[in-house]
């Protein structure tokens, strides 16, 4: 990362520190030597107020003032001494015999510091102090010399100052070692510290990259309890919350897809359809209307002829009638509400009566046909109507498409709780792209061949129709030496044949 929290705050804190060390060496470099000398001047002043108070109630020359002058100079590098003004006789003195405090303050009262050392610290009525150097050397110092409150008795004190300067120099370098050494184990101990503030928030910064790219799977796995908690467990929600409705978004997307799907497909099928009935009706009504113009212009004045005509034209309207009523059958079979005649009937008596209606194509044909099934009966639960309807279309079909001499069979197979009917008829198989559209409404594989027997493709449309209605599945498949077209109906049970008997 390219500007993390980690490394600005730990650059922060680093420029803190920086900042203070070069305050801390500018304040040492020209403060420290006024505070110094203020403070001693302080000790003075406070010196002054406490001698005058001892020497006022218990005289100059008394064991109190003794011990308060070696305290003074013990305590605080203080020289003191008591001189009678009025005789020059020293009454008291932290120095043996008369100081060089005494004779500096001899030079201060005949202005003998004309050399120009002295400063004036401060002045009032009662006292004077002053920093001056000794003569010949460098080292300073801060004398006061006063009166006390009886007017006689001066009070000399001294105290020395240390070269302040060589002072600083050594306490910024002392300072400037320190300070690194300081500087450079608190921006560590800063870096180490400030992972436990800055990991969390690069968890919760990788969570939310993730968020973004539409990842809601992952989760703030922290512990804290303080606001980054609090910001992890929200967006863990935010992320659930996320999940959630994207999921039911995409579902809502996948099921607008599908009906926009649905409803394409329903509208291409709505296209073929019209243009399939169009396509069949067309050509059975140009071959009605040619013939009844050919008998209108008299063309036809034989009577065999005009029965030929005629015979055209009743071929061609019962073609169209035949597939107006399965269009209408297939419309109905469609429909939301279903109309089922639901009951309990003999399947293999409906096979025999329809391999009996369909006698004169079986003997057209030149197949051999045979009904395989139980002796005892195969009792259904269906719409005998319909079922026969269904058991019709695929025995015609098998005679339509049985080679010469082959062989036409229906075969009921009790299989548990269902009777499976097959029809099967030998010859050419159906090739294996065309299986899965054989019940789609006017597709037909032979075009030529189905309009030789009047097929308009929506007989198995039909027959898809019914067993959907029932719940049921049918379907066809090749086998090696024909086609074998089949359907499945529920066994009745033992109360719904009591019923039927």
């Amino acid at each position: 990362m390219k500007h993390s929290i980690r490394l600005r705050f730990t650059a922060l804190i680093f420029a803190v520190l920086t900042v203070l060390m070069a305050v801390l060496f500018l304040v040492n470099s020209f403060g420290l030597e006024r505070f110094y000398r203020r403070q001693k001047v302080l000790d003075l002043e406070n010196a002054y107020r406490t001698l005058d108070e001892i020497a006022a109630s218990k005289g100059t020359d008394s064991t109190e003032m003794e011990e308060l002058l070696r305290y003074y100079s013990s305590r605080y590098n203080i020289t003191v001494a008591l001189v009678d003004s009025a005789n020059s006789k020293l009454l008291q003195s932290t120095e043996n015999g008369k100081s060089r405090l005494y004779q500096r303050v001899q030079r201060y009262l005949f202005r003998q510091d004309e050399d120009g050392k002295t400063l004036v610290l401060k002045k009032t009525e009662s006292y004077t102090i002053l920093q001056a150097y000794d003569d010949g050397s460098q080292s300073a110092n801060i004398d006061c010399f006063a009166y006390l409150s009886d007017n006689q008795t001066l009070l000399l004190m001294t105290t020395p100052v240390a070269n302040l300067k060589e002072s600083v120099r050594l306490a910024n370098r002392f300072l400037f070692y320190m300070g690194t050494l300081t500087l450079l184990f608190g921006v560590f101990l800063v870096w180490g510290m400030t992972s436990r503030i800055t990991d969390p928030i690069r968890s919760l910064a990788a969570i939310s990259e993730k968020l973004g790219h539409m990842d809601f799977s992952v989760r703030y796995r922290g512990q804290n309890e303080d606001e980054i908690g609090v910001l992890g467990n929200n967006m863990n929600s935010m992320a659930e919350q996320l999940e959630i409705a994207v999921s039911e978004l995409r579902e809502a997307n996948r099921k607008l897809r599908d009906d926009l799907a649905h409803q394409e497909e329903i509208d291409r099928m709505r296209r073929e359809f019209i243009a399939n009935v169009s396509h069949e009706l067309k050509t059975p009504i140009a071959l009605i209307q040619g013939y009844a113009e050919g008998l209108e212009d008299g063309l036809c004045e034989e009577k065999e002829m005009r029965e030929q005509y005629l015979g055209v034209i009743l071929d061609e309207a019962g073609r169209m009638n035949k597939l107006v009523r399965q269009l209408l059958t297939l419309s109905q079979l469609e429909s939301d509400k279903p109309d089922l005649n639901m009951e309990v009937f003999d399947l293999r008596e409906s096979a025999e009566s329809v391999l009996r209606k369909t006698k004169v194509l079986a003997e057209e044909s030149g197949a051999k046909v045979s009904l395989e099934a139980p002796d005892t009966g195969i009792s259904v639960r269906a719409d005998a109507f319909r079922i026969d309807e269904v058991l019709m279309n695929y025995v015609s079909n098998a005679f339509h498409h049985v080679e010469e001499g082959g062989e036409v069979i229906v075969r009921l197979l009790p299989r548990g709780e269902r009777v499976r009917c097959e029809v099967y008829n030998s010859g050419k198989r159906i090739p294996e792209e065309d299986l899965g559209r054989l019940f789609e409404k006017f597709y037909k594989v032979d075009k030529a061949h189905t309009r030789k027997y009047g097929g308009s493709g929506i007989g198995l449309s039909i027959v898809r129709a019914i067993m959907t209605q029932h719940n049921m599945p049918c379907g066809v498949e090749n086998c090696p030496s024909g086609v074998l077209f089949w359907f499945e109906l529920p066994r009745a049970q033992q109360t719904d044949s009591k019923e039927h008997k």
